[in-house]
């Protein structure tokens, strides 16, 4: 099968896209990739790349075509929007280039924010005449309200408008989350839409030597996005109230647009016990994990983040660590059902810090059970060789389904 994958961002930059790729690959599939030009999360495009170029490479034995793009660098709204609409331009104008004589048998978009990023696959399935699979990670408009991006009703109502065509005229939709159905059913008109879980990947135990700004103590891990959505102001009210525990330590891995203000924040504050590592390449997170005590999950509570699985939630449960989730809804029902760690509600600090204590307050072999419990959900729900044969059967549906219509016609 030749799959054509559609998606803003590839690998250097981490995203999930890049394990469902290679393990399409890894299936047999024939995997090509259109993206833009590395420049996540900094905004900064990546040492041995230009914003402009349109060139390719072959990573995996994956053919990356790259287009040209305007990086997302300085920050703030207007920046970051011609980040988002010059990968559209260069996908409806350079996309047909870069592809140019190549047939595939489907076009799969990973359904990142923007939704905005499917219209340039949707024009390559028209060209290629190939059904055109949406994995929609994020609700729109929901998402560009919850993190303020947008708030006047008439452009979240014209936004609405333009979901609406994008899903309509996809061959088929896939989300993330239970919870996303109703509001996808309600703007997707007759295109099925199937639940189709991001994965995790498969961590090797790696305890030596020590990783960067755990320091052999009681850690409590924060990996990933470091933005508006994430309630970090909760995590360090909690610190607040941990002062009288020094083994304790706080450690944020990860980079956005809220990075600068939590080092302020911590800094001012006088949180000793809260470190701000950064981004690490990804060689580097089982090392983390398996290092660290404890691994958190917080967002901000609002009903689009709680029909919304955080993604790093697979990674934590693969990593067979016991896991806080401070947020609601569909992530906190994941954590639950593994039994893989304790829940409290979002953006409650003194519910934060009385699970931690309570983690801490437990034996090694409390905690390790709760990390095997969630090791063992993973296995049975999101590892790549769970859902890579489901995602191979949506795709042959699909087509199957485009010949169908094609000769009834």
């Amino acid at each position: 099968m030749r799959v054509l994958i559609s998606s803003q961002h590839f690998w250097p930059e981490s995203f999930r896209i890049n394990d469902v790729a290679r393990s399409l690959n890894q299936a047999g599939c024939e995997i090509e990739i259109i993206t833009g030009q590395p420049n996540y999360p900094d905004g900064n495009i990546f040492p041995g790349y230009r914003a402009g170029a349109m060139n390719w490479q072959i990573h995996d034995g994956m053919r990356v075509n790259r287009l040209p793009i305007a990086p997302r660098a300085g920050g703030g709204a207007f920046r970051l929007a011609l980040n988002y609409l010059s990968f559209v331009f260069s996908g409806l104008i350079l996309g047909p280039l870069a592809l140019w004589r190549r047939p595939f048998d489907v076009v799969f978009v990973y359904g990142t924010s923007p939704i905005l990023q499917a219209i340039p696959a949707i024009f390559l399935g028209w060209i290629k005449r190939a059904p055109v699979v949406l994995w929609v990670q994020d609700l729109w408009p929901e998402s560009l309200e919850v993190t303020g991006f947008v708030r006047n009703r008439a452009a979240l109502g014209a936004v609405s408008a333009v979901v609406r065509w994008i899903y309509r005229r996809c061959d088929l939709i896939l989300v993330q989350s239970d919870a996303f159905l109703p509001a996808v059913e309600a703007m997707a008109g007759t295109v099925p839409i199937r639940v189709h879980h991001n994965p995790g990947e498969t961590m090797d135990t790696v305890t030596d030597p020590p990783a960067p700004g755990l320091g052999g103590e009681f850690a409590v891990v924060f990996a990933g996005n470091l933005g508006t959505v994430q309630a970090l102001d909760t995590i360090l009210d909690a610190a607040g109230q941990l002062r009288d525990l020094p083994g304790i330590r706080f450690a944020f891995i990860g980079s956005g647009s809220r990075g600068g203000w939590l080092a302020d924040e911590i800094a001012l504050r006088g949180l000793e016990n809260c470190t701000l590592v950064g981004r690490l390449p990804p060689s580097e997170m089982p090392r983390i994990f398996a290092q660290a005590a404890v691994l958190l999950v917080t967002l901000v509570r609002n009903p689009a983040m709680e029909m919304t699985v955080p993604s790093k939630i697979q990674a934590y449960l693969a990593a067979g660590k016991p896991i806080i989730a401070a947020l609601g809804g569909a992530g906190a029902n994941v954590v639950a059902a593994a039994g893989a760690g304790i829940i409290c509600a979002a953006e409650q600090p003194v519910a934060l810090a009385a699970a931690v204590r309570m983690l801490h307050a437990m034996d090694d072999g409390e905690r390790h059970a709760m990390g095997a419990a969630g090791r063992r959900y993973f296995e049975a729900h999101y590892a790549p060789a769970v859902l890579t044969p489901r995602l191979l059967a949506a795709f042959s549906y699909t087509i199957d389904r485009r010949k169908t219509r094609g000769k009834a016609q």
